[in-house]
Order: C-alpha cells, then sequence, then structure tokens
C-alpha cells in the first residue's frame, strides 16, 4: 500500500511538471532603461570655420583629434546619448576633389549595407542660401544610422555621420535615433556658409 502511494506522489508531480512547462508561458523578453530626453533647445555655432548652424544645447562642439583630423572637422557630442556626431569638413579646390567628395559620402554610406535592412536617400537643397546636398537615412543594425552632405556646389563641402558608442541595435536605441534625428534636421534647415 505503501508502494502504490509512492507510485502516485511520483505520477502527480511527474504531471504537474508537464503541465508547469506547457507552452503557454514564455520568458520575459529583456528590458532596456528609460531613457530621459531632454527638452528641445538651441544655440548657434559661430566658430572660426566657414559655416554656422545650430546646435542642441545639451551636446557640446569638441574639435576631432583623431589621426588625420583637419582644420573644421568638429564633434557634435551627446555624452547622455553615448553619441556624436562627426563633421569633416573640406574646401573644393576643383571639380575632380568635388566629384570625389561626392562619391566618397556616397561610397562611406553604402558601406554599412551588410548590416542596414535599407539605405534611402534625400535630397537638400535650399538655393537661397547655396546648400545642397543628400541626407542618408541607413535602416537597421548598422553602425550609422545617418549620414549626410552639405556643398556650396563650388567652394565648401562638409560631410557629417551619426554614431553612437554602443553595440548597434535598433530595438534599444531607436527612441534615442528619433531625438537626434530632430537635432540634425535642425541642423540641416539652420547651416549657413560664410
Amino acid at each position: 500500500m505503501k508502494q502504490q502511494h509512492a507510485t502516485y506522489i511520483v505520477l502527480f508531480f511527474f504531471m504537474l511538471s508537464c503541465i508547469a512547462c506547457g507552452n503557454d508561458h514564455a520568458p520575459k523578453p529583456r528590458g532596456y532603461f528609460k531613457i530621459d530626453l531632454p527638452q528641445k533647445a538651441y544655440q548657434k555655432y559661430n566658430g572660426n570655420c566657414p559655416f554656422t548652424f545650430d546646435f542642441p544645447v545639451y551636446s557640446k562642439i569638441s574639435p576631432d583629434n583623431s589621426k588625420g583630423s583637419q582644420p573644421c572637422w568638429l564633434n557634435i557630442d551627446f555624452p547622455q546619448f553615448n553619441g556624436k556626431i562627426h563633421l569633416s569638413y573640406q574646401a573644393i579646390s576643383s571639380q575632380k576633389v568635388f566629384n570625389e567628395l561626392i562619391e566618397d559620402s556616397r561610397t562611406f554610406a553604402f558601406k554599412h549595407t551588410v548590416k542596414a535592412t535599407g539605405i534611402n536617400e534625400a535630397r537638400i537643397t535650399y538655393p537661397e542660401r547655396h546648400v545642397y546636398g543628400i541626407y542618408y537615412t541607413i535602416e537597421g543594425n548598422a553602425a550609422s544610422s545617418i549620414q549626410f552632405f552639405l556643398t556650396d556646389s563650388t567652394k565648401n563641402y562638409l560631410r557629417g555621420a551619426l554614431y553612437f558608442n554602443e553595440v548597434p541595435r535598433i530595438d534599444s536605441i531607436k527612441p534615442v535615433l528619433d531625438f537626434v534625428e530632430k537635432d540634425i534636421d535642425v541642423f540641416v534647415k539652420s547651416f549657413r556658409w560664410k
């Protein structure tokens, strides 16, 4: 009789474990930290470079100190988001140089096709200010989600690229990316050649 009781108890726990391990339960998905986004406000950059623009008050501008950097290569740092917009300025000395700069910009954007799920191009045209360019939106888990260049087509060229110092996971950086994308739009719309 005791043996029969033990068998029922083992059978009961076996059935209980089978029911508990059913498919209607799933592990909790991985969560991400809540990000407090600052209030939008802008200030004007008017340094020694041949251009001006508006940039967010919650960012700071620093010179690019990387190897091979040139004057008027700047970073717009977003310390709160661990990201930055790299800006590199180049004077145009000839039509050949201009064509090479445009092709380099396209090449840099399309290097991300390995990880990107799509790359969209949009033209930038402000003829009253002599500001023209292309804005690349790179979708997916690419290292850079936004790249662009601005030029007056004769003397000046500026390239920009947004990077976060994080492993590129679009689902985790999407809120910050959307937030900073609006800042880049303000940058482009306020951009002027001196």
